[in-house]
């Protein structure tokens, strides 16, 4: 079900702008136009066809999530393997740039970078994407370090495998499955925290078809035209419900007990 799931949102996403015209022209003849035949979602306060414009938002959204979401799960699965198994010195530094990132609330250290490089979506996912990777760094490191402390691993050592050939075939793929099953449950929070910063005007700017700037523009005439918030609304629930689902999945099937 989550597959299928996501395979819509991101058939959605990649196909559903080739069927659509430009989002961001507005038409003022057709201003709030409540969802018919023409207009399968309606229109917003410019006119403009939402079908279209939550079809190119969730280009922008899902696009962006999944983007943050593999540089934050790469840099930290590489950090904490080369933390867990190098020790000492280096196993201090990130170990303590570790501890300073997750002591620090996540959401003010993003505004304060989308504060210095100032407001865009691109500058959103850098900020976010800077911030994100300490939590996954902690799991590698932790899982690095105990793979390290394994029998068969001890061996390959005293074989006279090296370092860096223990971490690539046995130390990495331990701590990648689950910072795979963190990562893929964060897509979800990702995708809400792009959406709230560019709802509060952080990030994607208007006329920019994107989620969080659909629902911001909604607020003035949402009394009247609900239909607004349709087209954002469940394209954000639907994204969530399938990164949860997907996570769990994913932890059934790399469990130890998986299959029992």
């Amino acid at each position: 079900m989550a597959i299928l799931i996501l395979a819509l949102v991101g058939g959605a996403a990649l196909l559903g702008p080739l069927l659509t015209g430009d989002p961001d022209v507005p038409n003022y003849t057709n201003s709030l136009v409540p969802p018919d035949s023409a207009h399968l979602l309606g229109t917003d306060e410019a006119g403009r066809d939402l079908l279209a414009r939550t079809l190119w938002g969730a280009r922008i959204s899902l696009g962006s999530a999944l983007l943050v979401t593999a540089i934050t799960a790469v840099t930290g699965l590489l950090m904490g393997v080369l933390s867990g198994c190098a020790g000492g010195v280096l196993d201090t530094i990130v170990s303590r740039l570790i501890d300073v990132l997750l002591g620090l609330p996540g959401l003010i250290v993003t505004l304060a970078i989308v504060g210095l490089l100032g407001p865009g979506f691109l500058n959103l996912t850098i900020a976010m994407s800077a911030t994100g990777w300490a939590v996954l760094a902690r799991l590698a490191r932790a899982t690095s370090r105990q793979t390290m402390h394994l029998g068969h691993v001890k061996a390959a050592r005293m074989a006279g495998a090296s370092l860096g050939r223990v971490a690539l075939e046995h130390v990495l793929p331990a701590a990648a499955s689950g910072v795979a099953v963190v990562a893929t449950l964060g897509i979800g929070e990702v995708v809400i925290a792009l959406a709230g910063l560019s709802f509060l005007g952080l990030g994607a700017q208007p006329p920019t078809a994107e989620w969080g700037t659909m629902l911001a523009d909604a607020r003035q005439t949402l009394a009247y035209a609900p239909w607004q918030i349709l087209g954002p609304g469940t394209g954000l629930v639907a994204t969530v419900l399938a990164a949860t689902m997907l996570s769990e999945a994913l932890r059934d099937v790399t469990s130890p007990g998986a299959g029992h």
